[in-house]
């Protein structure tokens, strides 16, 4: 399948309530095949307006820090765990997480990325990742199997975190130049 063709599907999905409510879907977007595929959380207001990830205030800091690293956001693919936004940001379901799982793991057999950064505990979640504090897993790089794949995952906050706590900041661009070291190899 190609990512047009994916994105064709998830743009007409009705598999979960949150379908009712959205303005417009967003499945992702970026460079394909790509070494790194950024996983965020869910769609927020913007994004839904607009159908593309990470285009909001989280957004706008994640694309700055990602620069401060050293990785150009034009050469990686970016979606979220969720394609349409959850009310009032709300994180999202259990079952909402699950009725998309099949569009990511698609996602990541397209894409091929050498790693995922999975953004927070919900994109942690999203890939079956399990633990009882983001502390746990954040900043190693865990080998995972999704679907037909095994991947490498590296675990960071989502950017709305260092954007409210600046102390995390320091700790966040840590992580992503570890990320681009690891995506150089």
């Amino acid at each position: 399948m190609e990512i047009s063709e994916l994105n064709t599907k998830i743009n007409s999905c009705i598999l979960c309530a949150l379908s009712k409510g959205r303005k417009n879907a967003v499945p992702g977007e970026g460079k394909v095949p790509a070494d790194l595929m950024i996983l965020g959380e869910a769609p927020g207001k913007f994004e839904d307006i607009a159908g593309r990830p990470f285009i909001g205030m989280s957004g706008k800091f994640l694309t700055k820090y990602l620069e401060k690293a050293g990785i150009r956001r034009e050469e990686v693919f970016i979606t979220n765990a969720v394609k349409c936004r959850p009310p009032n940001n709300r994180k999202p379901k259990t079952e909402e997480i699950e009725a998309c799982r099949p569009y990511l793991i698609s996602q990541i057999s397209i894409v091929k990325p050498k790693l995922i950064l999975a953004l927070g505990v919900s994109a942690s979640s999203s890939l079956g990742m399990s633990f009882s504090h983001l502390s746990e897993i954040r900043g190693r790089i865990t080998d995972i199997s999704i679907g037909d794949r095994n991947v490498k995952v590296y675990v960071t906050f989502h950017p709305s975190f260092p954007m409210r706590f600046p102390k995390a900041r320091e700790g966040f661009l840590d992580d992503l130049v570890k990320v681009k070291d690891f995506i150089m190899r």
